[in-house]
């Protein structure tokens, strides 16, 4: 989508559910080994009781949305800002949404909301947007 198809309140959405090759995946192409994802023993033993998913593979989802759906294809990402308000398990559904809170049409710059959550409505991640749309 161009920034003159592009209106404020547009909402788009990824869902995936996240299985243990996900993760391991995302430790090797990341060198993120944190033994929190990627050891039974030391999860278990840990807050959260079980492996999670890393932080910013939850995050990813929002790439997703933003590459392929929201802007879309040919969508530059300029800025992202993240809280992460709860873990991602293994077996999780999780849904990206991205929402459009500003459109800037002389910078070709749009502002997005950005959140996932679990299948359980759970908010996981929440933050800001800054993508250019395709010309």
């Amino acid at each position: 989508m161009t920034i003159g198809q592009i209106k404020v309140g547009d909402t788009a959405t990824f869902q995936k559910t996240v299985t243990e090759s996900d993760i391991i995946l995302f430790a090797g192409v990341s060198g993120d080994q944190n033994p929190a994802h990627i050891n039974e023993v030391f999860a278990a033993g840990s807050h959260f009781k079980a492996r999670i998913a890393h932080g910013m593979l939850t995050a990813s989802f929002i790439s997703a949305v933003l590459g392929t759906r929201l802007p879309g294809p040919g969508a530059i990402y300029l800025e992202q800002t993240l809280k992460f308000t709860a873990p991602t398990f293994i077996g999780d559904t999780v849904e990206a949404r991205v929402t459009v809170t500003e459109t800037l049409p002389e910078k070709n710059i749009v502002r997005l909301e950005t959140t996932c959550v679990n299948q359980e409505g759970k908010l996981l991640v929440t933050g800001t947007a800054t993508v250019m749309p395709p010309q």
